[in-house]
């Protein structure tokens, strides 16, 4: 599978001024990306005055979440102690893994890293933009923090952005914990967080047994369902791997389609997957659903909500659903029974 290029992303795209240097670099090589990403430009900032879900006093509480991830995105990586333990890999698997539920993860997993886990170049900020990626990690500790369902079922409302901004922040820290524990016995370990990924978190997640990647692209797990943020620690400790777990997601989104109903940008594939880059999956249009964000002013999470999944559906159906179409649509109608064409809670949580 070819790697994901970081540069190419609209995290990455966004931070580049006209003018500068990678500006210049990466419209020259992407002319057809230029006006879009130009007009985008030009909108209001997510969590910014003049967007639909403004509040000059609640729209701040996420950008202080991410300011606090930017000031701390350089501890990702350490000094490593010389005084290196010995260790048994079963032994400190189950540490490791025990360690990070403790700290407040809801799943964990460890893969071995492939080389399509981690982004060809890095593009997000301009000190290290262009610079390639060195895959020299054997190992990846991935793990998901929860995102709780009220207020997610408040979104596109500033409820959703405060709440994926805790996550990251919640993941970030317990990857520094992780990262740096490691590090203390005498191993390597880089902490990959918000703002500072050198790996594509939801393909290490899904190779570490923790959930399946659906229609819009975002990781479904059995329990939370998208209602996730992740966060990854790769490292050259020794461990046990898990293996790739594939519960019927999808078959689940080929019938589903709720998320392609609700999503307000339009950016969501219908139909199959096809193959991209050597691999059969679908691809959201990544530019309509950034520009919706801007608009919004929150990073939306409607097709978070309108996933059966992140709603809950019961772990003894999730069993059958791979090899049983009947599943699917008994699931699908209680889900629409309950919820209608899609959760939704109106006011805010009363403290906010």
């Amino acid at each position: 599978m070819k790697r994901i290029d970081e540069r190419d992303t609209m995290f990455a795209r966004m931070n580049y001024k006209e003018g500068t240097e990678q500006y210049n670099d990466y419209y020259e090589r992407n002319k057809d990306k230029k006006e879009k990403d130009d007009d985008i430009r030009q909108r209001p900032q997510i969590c910014g005055e003049g967007t639909a879900t403004y509040s000059p006093i609640n729209s701040p509480i996420a950008d202080a979440n991410f300011r606090f991830l930017s000031d701390i995105k350089a501890l990702s990586e350490g000094p490593v102690n010389p005084n290196k333990v010995e260790i048994n890999e079963d032994e400190m698997t189950r540490k490791i893994k025990g360690l990070t539920l403790h700290y407040g993860a809801k799943l964990v997993g460890v893969t071995k890293m492939e080389d399509y886990h981690y982004y060809s170049h890095r593009g997000r900020h301009e000190e290290v933009y262009g610079e390639e990626v060195k895959a020299n990690h054997s190992y990846g500790i991935v793990f998901a923090v929860e995102m709780d369902k009220q207020m997610i079922n408040r979104s596109p409302q500033v409820s959703e952005v405060i709440e994926t901004s805790k996550a990251y922040v919640d993941a970030a820290i317990i990857g520094m914990q992780i990262s740096y524990y490691i590090r203390e016995l005498g191993y390597e370990a880089r902490n990959h967080m918000d703002a500072n990924y050198l790996v594509v978190a939801p393909l290490v997640a899904m190779d570490g047994g923790i959930g399946d990647i659906g229609r819009n692209g975002i990781l479904i797990t059995k329990e939370y369902g998208q209602r996730v943020r992740l966060g990854v620690v790769t490292t050259n400790i020794p461990l046990v791997c898990d293996e790739r777990v594939d519960f019927g997601v999808r078959e689940f989104c080929k019938e589903c389609n709720r998320c392609i109903r609700t999503c307000p940008g339009k950016a969501i594939p219908s139909g199959d997957p096809v193959e991209i880059d050597g691999i059969e999956r679908w691809k959201i249009i990544q530019e309509d659903c950034y520009k919706m964000w801007r608009s919004l002013g929150t990073d939306c999470g409607i097709c978070i909500s309108s996933c059966p999944f992140s709603q809950g559906v019961p772990l003894e159906m999730i069993e059958r659903i791979k090899d049983s179409k009947e599943t699917i649509s008994e699931a699908l109608r209680r889900h629409d029974e309950k919820h209608g064409i899609r959760p939704y809670i109106k006011e805010p949580p009363e403290w906010l």
